[in-house]
């Protein structure tokens, strides 16, 4: 017989996913969390939006908040250019190995 740990985020009552990981699951509900934030907000805006559209609009936003906080400018976007500490050991041995011929 297996044994076997899920995750699972409630939300009001209501299963809303199932997770393998809790890493995975607490993510997402730390999502929902700020979707329901977002929400809260858009409620509050001078301008109206449907239920449904301000619920989307903020999913989407919580989902990729990454972005935002970049659109933003409350964070810098990482730079791709970095060189993995192994190559970088491996490219300085090479180096020193040319100089020493």
């Amino acid at each position: 017989m297996a044994v076997e740990s899920r995750f699972v985020v409630i939300r009001n009552g209501v299963e809303v996913q199932t997770f393998m990981d809790k890493k995975a699951a607490d993510e997402y509900d730390k999502m929902l969390d700020m979707a329901d934030n977002l929400s809260e907000m858009f409620a509050n805006a001078p301008m109206k939006l449907s239920e449904d559209m301000a619920e989307d609009i903020s999913i989407y936003l919580a989902q990729h908040r990454e972005e935002v906080l970049i659109a933003l400018q409350a964070k810098k976007p990482k730079t791709a250019t970095k060189v993995a500490p192994a190559k970088k050991l491996k490219a300085v041995e090479d180096e020193k190995l040319s100089e020493a011929s």
